[in-house]
């Protein structure tokens, strides 16, 4: 309540403000009438002298004598209708303005603030918010509470197959549960049920898919666990969900699919910086035909405007994947010579995006190496360097750059292998080593 008060108050004050000095030009404009009046009046009693005179009722020494005080009072009146001043609208609508002034000031303000503002929200430092978005994301609801409380409609109902297809998984649902340590089985429940949308089964299918392979369990896997229980929460990263994508990320770091997803998890808990940094990557990582893209696209303007970046989505011309095949076979018809400069270009307009738009850590490795191979390691260098300072704040980031710079001396060997590993180094969809 106090945050409607104290607007409130402050807007009041400049209105009683203004008011003030609006009454004050009202008096000073009656007290200006009044001059005008007595103006009047004086010029009347000239003329009564003038009459007077005539009809020899005064002397011309009286006469004189009258016109010299008259006229001493007339200089005087007009020197205070200067000083007033005369205002043209009649004085009776200066207490509607008034009302209407002090009306505005006080709506005006109140309604902007409810508009675009942030009523009941606090004052907070950076470091607080982040503590409340920490807290948020630690205390946020598991997986069995999401599905709970999902609004009816959300989730689609699942789908009803036909009835000879139901027997079937009637027959596979209880196989599986007889023989829980058939991997087959259990694969092949996890996927049906997904495809039927029956999600929550389907998870838990995936969930002993994972307890029997074990330590064999791939990050595809863990993927697919987490995309179930994701689907089956309407689109809400729970806790478990965030672990199968952080197992996920253990076995393959670079897994755009569980990248995206922690994206998402990172926006849903007031992080869409973290968001906005994870998807500007996948974005510009490509290819335009990933499915992770277009929810990409739906959503990184407004995390960027969240997190108070100016923002351009790059086109799908921009995102980088190598050359395309067309490149590739227009430049196997080139002689050695263009076929350098064609790559040298390629390399070139990636160093300019990169240099001007920012990148993934992969372009920037993508860029070392290609300029290495180009037997250019001291432009290769100093990319490198500056690299490291962008993702200063990133260690698996610049886990990436230092492999890409460590990479130099081996390369370079001779003016064909140049091209060659260039063109292979733009073209590779993968530039971070295994860990």
């Amino acid at each position: 309540m106090l945050v409607w008060i104290i607007p409130a108050a402050m807007s009041l004050a400049v209105a009683a403000l203004i008011a003030a000095a609006v009454m004050r030009a009202r008096k000073a404009a009656g007290g200006g009438e009044d001059a005008v009046q007595d103006m009047g009046l004086y010029r009347k009693q000239l003329d009564e002298v003038d009459r007077d005179l005539a009809r020899g009722t005064i002397r011309a020494e009286e006469a004189d004598r009258l016109r010299a005080e008259i006229a001493r009072r007339l200089i005087a009146t007009d020197s205070r209708v200067a000083r007033a001043g005369v205002v043209d609208e009649p004085a009776r609508l200066r207490p509607v303005l008034v009302v209407a002034l002090l009306a505005l000031l006080i709506a005006l303000p109140l309604a902007l603030y409810a508009r675009i503002g942030a009523p009941g929200y606090g004052d907070l430092s950076l470091r607080d918010r982040l503590d409340a978005a920490r807290e948020r994301r630690e205390t946020r609801p598991d997986q069995a509470t999401a599905e709970a409380s999902i609004p009816a409609g959300l989730v689609p109902p699942a789908d009803i197959p036909p009835a000879e297809f139901e027997v079937l998984i009637a027959k596979l649902r209880d196989a599986v549960a007889a023989r829980p340590g058939d991997l087959e089985g259990a694969t092949l429940l996890a996927r049906n049920e997904a495809a039927l949308g029956n999600f929550t089964a389907a998870y838990e299918a995936q969930e002993l898919v994972l307890a029997i392979k074990g330590s064999d369990a791939t990050a595809a896997d863990y993927l697919a666990y987490g995309d179930m229980m994701i689907l089956a929460a309407g689109g809400y990263v729970s806790p478990q969900a965030e672990n199968a994508l952080r197992a996920a990320l253990a076995r393959d770091p670079e897994n755009s699919a569980a990248r995206y997803y922690m994206g998402l998890m990172m926006r849903q808990n007031d992080r869409p910086d973290v968001a906005f940094r994870l998807w500007d990557e996948l974005l510009r990582a490509g290819p335009e035909e990933a499915p992770w893209i277009p929810p990409i696209r739906a959503q990184i303007d407004e995390a960027a405007h969240l997190a108070g970046i100016e923002y351009d989505q790059p086109s799908a011309a921009d995102t980088l994947a190598g050359p395309s095949a067309d490149d590739i076979a227009n430049a196997a018809d080139l002689n050695e010579t263009d076929r350098q400069e064609m790559i040298r270009g390629m390399v070139s307009r990636l160093s300019d995006r990169l240099a001007t738009q920012g990148g993934s850590p992969a372009e920037w490795a993508r860029l070392i190496r290609a300029y290495g191979v180009l037997g250019d390691p001291a432009r290769a260098h100093a990319i490198a360097d500056e690299a490291m300072q962008v993702f200063a704040a990133t260690p698996e980031a610049l886990a990436q750059i230092a492999d890409a710079a460590q990479s130099l001396p081996a390369q370079a060997t001779s003016a064909t292998q140049p091209a060659n590993g260039a063109e292979s180094q733009l073209n590779s969809p993968s530039e971070s080593p295994p860990e």
